[in-house]
């Protein structure tokens, strides 16, 4: 949504509504007071432990990828837009980001990045509150704190990265085009492998740097093999529903059809 724009006017998704955008406000207010909370906490055992929490930062860099893609896979996958808070939450967001994946480049702001601080607000709430004189444990302590700190904060700009991959030069800052062209973040190149057909791999969208490894050992097929033999759920199966609405839901039938295509032709141009 466009910054200045009310919910539901022009620019914006018409699902996107008034009581939400206030949740999204309240959770933004409340993930940064819980992270600066969870700072000042750590700050004072840096100079003692700098190698154990440094790591620990990197920790939840790496970390905060692999959640950014598993939560990406989640929304993709399951589910519907229907759901409570969860529908609006995280389906909505991914299922229309595949109608219009120009769309997340004009949200402003909080339509951008309030739903992740919403899904991190209790994490933070719980890094806040473990304390660290545990005799023993407390460098297990540190290192959770930090590690879940930095991973929560990465994951909350993680649609905020997403959303540089799908601006072009002109529209995003050139420290963030420096950062993308040496693969610290997500880059609109490596971003573009998830938006060709059929659309089901690549889902890491922090820096991307787990796609690889987790594509090489089929990890979210075999994910969602065992979701279906555990519980009979199909992925994507609201895509077959009577009431299935492609605006809202995704294209990925017509996807399929396109990739199914693209494979013909290229067969016939080989056999040719």
């Amino acid at each position: 949504m466009d910054a200045g724009t009310a919910p539901g006017g022009e620019g914006t998704t018409p699902t996107y509504s008034r009581s939400f955008r206030a949740i999204e406000v309240a959770s933004i207010t409340a993930f940064f007071g819980l992270s600066s909370v969870i700072a000042w906490r750590l700050a004072p055992h840096v100079p003692a432990h700098p190698w154990l929490l440094g790591s620990a930062f990197f920790a939840g860099f790496l970390a905060a990828d692999f959640v950014s893609g598993f939560v990406h896979w989640l929304g993709d996958t399951w589910g519907s837009s229907s759901m409570p808070v969860i529908g609006e939450a995280l389906v909505r967001p991914f299922r229309e980001h595949h109608v219009d994946p120009r769309g997340i480049t004009r949200h402003d702001y909080i339509e951008t990045n309030g739903a992740n601080c919403l899904l991190a607000v209790p994490v933070a709430l719980v890094a806040a509150c473990v304390p660290f004189e545990l005799g023993a444990w407390k460098e297990l302590a540190l290192f959770a704190v930090a590690a879940t700190g930095s991973m929560i904060f990465w994951v909350m700009m993680t649609n905020q990265f997403h959303k540089w991959a799908h601006n072009t030069d002109d529209e995003r800052p050139r420290c963030v085009s420096w950062l993308q062209r040496r693969g610290l973040i997500l880059s609109p190149e490596h971003h573009a492998i998830h938006h060709r057909a059929p659309y089901a791999t690549h889902y890491n969208i922090t820096t991307g740097w787990l796609n690889g490894i987790l594509w090489r050992v089929d990890f979210y097929r075999r994910a969602e093999a065992l979701v279906h033999a555990t519980t009979g759920l199909v992925p994507r199966g609201d895509e077959t529903s009577p009431d299935y609405d492609p605006a809202m839901m995704g294209v990925r039938p017509a996807r399929i059809l396109e990739a199914q295509a693209i494979d013909t032709a290229a067969a016939s141009d080989t056999a040719s």
